[in-house]
Formats: C-alpha cells, sequence, structure tokens
C-alpha cells in the first residue's frame, strides 16, 4: 500500500512531546498504521509535499500557528490539499488541519467569535452524519479534547456541515467524497489535553478561565480513537 501522508504544520508542547511524543505519534497510533505505513512531511519546517498520487492518505495536523497569518507553508499547503481533493485521496484535517482545510476550498478562518475553546468537550452531529462514510461509526453526541483560538466561521461551498459543541459551531464538515474536517483533536486523550491546559494555564487566566475547573472536567472516551480507527479503514478499503 501506498504511504499514508502525515502533513505536519507544527509540534506539540514541548513538555508533552518529551513525555508522549508528538502528532505524527498518536495519529499513527489511533490509525492502527505503523511507522513503516506513514511518511512525515514537516511543512512548517520547509519539507516539500509529495505527489499526491504516491499516497494512500492525507491527515493534516493542528499546530500552535494561526491559518489567519497565511505563513508561506501554510499557504503552500493549502493550494496543496485540492489536488489531494480532486484525486479522491481520503484527507483528514484536524484542528488547525481543519481549519486549513476550509481555507484550502473556500471557507473562511477567524478568530473564534466565542472564544478559545480548550479541554474536554461534548460535540453534536446532525442527521447528516449518520450517512456520512466516516462520522456514522459515532454516536449522535460524543466527548472529545479541543485546544483552539481559531474556528471556521464560513464552511466552504458545497460542504456538509456535520457537527457543533458549545464553544464552536463548526466542529465537523466533509468536503466531496473524500475529505473530511473537524475541530477536535481525535488524537488526545485527556492527560495531553491537560498538558495543554497546564501550558495554556496564564492565558487562561488572562482571559477568565478557570484551569482548575478544565482540568477537573478533562475526561478519556474512546470516541476519537473510534474516528481516526475508522478513517484507517477507510484508507486501507480505497488503496485495494
Amino acid at each position: 500500500m501506498k504511504p499514508l501522508l502525515i502533513l505536519k504544520t507544527g509540534t506539540t508542547l514541548p513538555a508533552i512531546a518529551e513525555a508522549r511524543g508528538d502528532f505524527e505519534d498518536w495519529i499513527g497510533e489511533g490509525m492502527a498504521f505503523s511507522s513503516d505505513e506513514i511518511e512525515v512531511a514537516s511543512v512548517y519546517e520547509g519539507d516539500s509535499l509529495p505527489d499526491p498520487d504516491t499516497l494512500s492518505g492525507v491527515v493534516v495536523t493542528g499546530s500552535s500557528a494561526l491559518v489567519t497569518e497565511k505563513e508561506d507553508w501554510s499557504e503552500r499547503s493549502a493550494a496543496w490539499l485540492p489536488h489531494a481533493i480532486d484525486r479522491e485521496i481520503p484527507l483528514l484535517g484536524i484542528c488547525y488541519g481543519h481549519q486549513l482545510l476550509a481555507h484550502a476550498v473556500g471557507g473562511r478562518v477567524e478568530c473564534n467569535p466565542l472564544g478559545r475553546e480548550i479541554g474536554t468537550v461534548a460535540v453534536r452531529f446532525g442527521d447528516s452524519a449518520k450517512d456520512d462514510e466516516l462520522l456514522r461509526v459515532l454516536p449522535d453526541q460524543i466527548s472529545v479534547q479541543v485546544s483552539h483560538v481559531e474556528s471556521v466561521v464560513k464552511l466552504p461551498p458545497g460542504a456538509t456541515h456535520h457537527g457543533a459543541s458549545a464553544g464552536d459551531l463548526n466542529q465537523a464538515f466533509a468536503f466531496g467524497t473524500c475529505a473530511w474536517g473537524v475541530q477536535f483533536h481525535p488524537e488526545f486523550d485527556a492527560d495531553i489535553v491537560r498538558g495543554y491546559i497546564h501550558g495554556r494555564r496564564a492565558l487562561l487566566v488572562d482571559e477568565g478561565i478557570d484551569p482548575e475547573v478544565l482540568l477537573s472536567a478533562a475526561n478519556d472516551t474512546n470516541h476519537g480513537t473510534a474516528l481516526l480507527r475508522r478513517f484507517g479503514e477507510i484508507v486501507r478499503t480505497r488503496a485495494e
């Protein structure tokens, strides 16, 4: 099988990376892909992007960068994504990747009008998710981890809205037959999101958010892993 590309747009917090690894480790584990089946392109460090025809699937990671800053590596990645979509290669954008996907195909990303969203949150899916190839394996409401300040405030033309949370109206969407964006982090567990809460503590306090409330509410579920595992199945099935 052709490799799965992890299009890496940033890295996790240093303390978390030292203890737990990084985005590509958690995504690969969640999808049940071995390291031999994965190619990582750290575009934020200048890595080039491969020909989409050489890939079985693509996952675009989260980042501490902002899509609205339109950094050169980010805009280069955004220009590359439609080529993968045109070839109907399964593509999953996570957090920054979700926003970058929306930006790449005509959506709009801005500072989240509902403010910073971080911790364990409930995401509710609409009826459209019941027939979606990826999301149909999940219940109508899931509990997942989030950490972001920007959001997709306008979906791309032709996209299907699938999910929302109290802190973000566009938590999940599908575009075409092979691309999905999720604002939440299916690869995070409660321990990782607690690390983000600790790492953002000063910012949270400045914004009037109580970190202790977020820490006590953080909890593990299997919903994120179920989504990643299902995406892995889609990649393998389409590669046959």
